[in-house]
């Protein structure tokens, strides 16, 4: 599983999910992928990315398996994300 990151620096929802998600890559060793939605416009065409923060859920193939938009505590986006310790 690979968490890909939409945000933008001017996002404050996106600033809150920030350290929520530097916990959850080293708690739970899970790739996150940042991507700058400013400067990579072609990648939120790629995936319809159409509003910010949203994190788009991969599997080892890169298959998209689940999305989730906005900025939620940590709690939630765990149990979004199907984690458990």
């Amino acid at each position: 599983m690979k968490i890909i990151d939409f945000w933008a620096d001017w996002c404050n929802p996106c600033k809150m999910m920030n350290p929520i998600l530097d916990e959850i890559e080293k708690e739970y060793g899970i790739e996150i992928e940042r991507i700058d939605a400013d400067s990579n416009k072609d990648m939120l065409e790629k995936y319809n990315v159409t509003s910010i923060p949203t994190y788009i859920i991969v599997d080892n193939n890169d298959q998209e398996v689940k999305r989730i938009v906005g900025a939620m505590p940590k709690f939630r986006f765990v149990n979004e994300l199907g984690l458990t310790k």
